[in-house]
């Protein structure tokens, strides 16, 4: 039996939020970084039932008011999961999952690369925390520049390689699907497809393994519209900056990492496409890449190998050098 806090959330005579705690055999998941992606990331996880949720943020009332409201919601959502925010990371204590999607959000004009010397630190702070306080938690990194951020985790954790995992290629699938189902004016439950590699300019949309109630789009539209679409995939993220102004996107990317926590959660054995440190699957080693893997109670339990074709195997390797380039700059930074 582990220790979990309730949402039993209120203030005291000082005005000070307090915590009441109760014992709980739910499971847990504590999303670091209570801004756009992280509170609907712990919206998606409650209303869905998946776990307890912990929302932790630096600044104060921020988390311990959005998790409020959202226990709030709870009686017209029709959900019993507990939320609690927190500026500590005592109550994440025994965490199951880990999403951290705590940093600076890319702005119009900012690539994912300018992200990575504010981000990396970060990125340090957060998980030394974490890694303190859940030894034994997976954790699923949102934060940019995603591929890069993983290694930092896992530096930082100590982790094996399966219990650190990227969210990258299901919400580039995503897009991409999306993209799909518009094109061809069908459901999107019909529609399967697979990207690839860095989550950035580089990724590898593959048509060839994207389908329609299990036809291949490349027999459904032609090698023009199906390039039109896969270029506004890799700049689907600066597409949404561009309209916002002023933010970036996190419905989507809320969703991809709860999608990943519950094949977690349940042990699914789902077959999602995620950052995944490769030892050399694809002809790669050393670094976090987008490729489909099984995602079950133990985190990352298989990497799945497809054959590629030579021009396939060439855009994820350029994928991967992109990847790479972070990494040797962040080795500099040390």
């Amino acid at each position: 039996m582990r220790l979990i806090y309730s949402a039993f959330c209120y203030k005291n005579l000082e005005n000070k939020y307090v915590i009441k705690g109760s014992l709980d055999m739910n499971q847990k998941v504590t999303v670091i970084g209570a801004g756009n992606v992280g509170a609907t990331a712990a919206q998606r996880l409650a209303e869905k039932e998946l776990a307890d949720v912990v929302l932790i943020d630096i600044i104060e009332g921020v988390p311990q008011g959005k998790s409020l409201d959202l226990a709030e919601a709870a009686p017209i959502e029709k959900h019993d999961a507990h939320l609690v925010g927190a500026n500590h990371y005592e109550v994440s204590a025994n965490s199951d999952i880990v999403i951290i999607t705590a940093g600076i959000p890319r702005k119009p004009g900012m690539s994912r690369d300018d992200l990575l010397a504010t981000n990396r630190g970060i990125m340090k702070s957060v998980v030394g925390q974490v890694a303190k306080y859940s030894p034994n938690a997976i954790l699923i990194i949102v934060s940019n520049p995603l591929d890069a951020m993983c290694h930092v985790a896992m530096e930082e954790s100590g982790f094996p390689k399966n219990r650190i995992i990227g969210m990258a290629g299901v919400l580039d699938s995503a897009r991409f699907r999306a993209f799909i189902s518009m094109e061809l004016d069908v459901s999107v439950e019909n529609i399967q497809a697979l990207v690839l590699g860095g989550h950035g300019d580089t990724m590898v949309p593959l048509p060839r393994f994207s389908t329609v109630a299990g036809v291949p789009i490349t027999e459904l539209m032609p090698p023009e519209r199906i390039d039109a679409l896969t270029v506004r995939t890799r700049n689907g993220g600066a597409e949404i900056v561009g309209l916002l102004k002023t933010g970036s996107a996190y419905y989507a990317p809320a969703s991809a990492a709860v999608e990943m926590a519950e094949s977690i959660l349940k042990d699914k054995k789902k077959i999602l496409p995620c950052a995944a440190f490769l030892e050399g699957e694809y002809g790669i080693s050393g670094l976090f890449v987008g490729v489909p893997v099984k995602l079950g109670k133990n985190g990352i339990e298989q990497v799945i190998t497809l054959k590629l074709t030579a021009d396939e195997q060439k855009a994820l390797e350029k994928s991967a050098a992109a990847v790479k380039e972070l990494v040797d700059a962040m080795k500099k930074m040390a």
